[in-house]
């Protein structure tokens, strides 16, 4: 276990501002290479999700195009490692839905997103061949 500095930041995201885009501008426009998302609520019109085990294809990407809260963001964001984000989001009828952040995530009304900073790490992706995916690796600031 690792301790480590927190440094906090805020970002409001107005209508028609994709969120996905202006995360990853503000994380390196920022340099901030150990991110997480700390919370944030709002509201989509339009969220691009990749789903857990989605039928035969574990990639499957569905795109949602509706008034939709913003009920759970989380992950981890990096410069230099890329990020990892998932969200749920709740329907006009309260259904939730959610998955693997993947692509175009339009604010409807606005979007208010506190993150958080770990300044004596680094996040980075390393290839796991248990997982078959690029996992989080974790580094001190050197």
């Amino acid at each position: 276990m690792s301790k480590s500095n927190l440094k906090v930041y805020v970002l409001r995201l107005r209508p028609n501002q994709d969120l996905f885009k202006e995360l990853d501008n503000f994380v390196k426009t920022n340099d901030l290479k150990s991110a997480f998302i700390m919370t944030c609520v709002g509201s989509l019109t339009k969220a691009t999700v990749r789903m857990a085990f989605g039928g035969q294809d574990q990639n499957e990407v569905k795109i949602f195009q509706e008034h939709m809260e913003i009920v759970s963001l989380v992950g981890t964001l990096s410069s230099i490692g890329g990020h990892h984000l998932h969200i749920s989001l709740s329907t006009k009828n309260g259904n939730v839905l959610g998955g693997h952040v993947f692509g175009e995530m339009n604010v409807f009304t606005t979007a208010e997103i506190v993150i958080g900073e770990c300044e004596d790490l680094v996040f980075n992706r390393e290839f796991d061949s248990e997982s078959g995916f690029d996992e989080l690796a974790v580094s001190p600031r050197i």
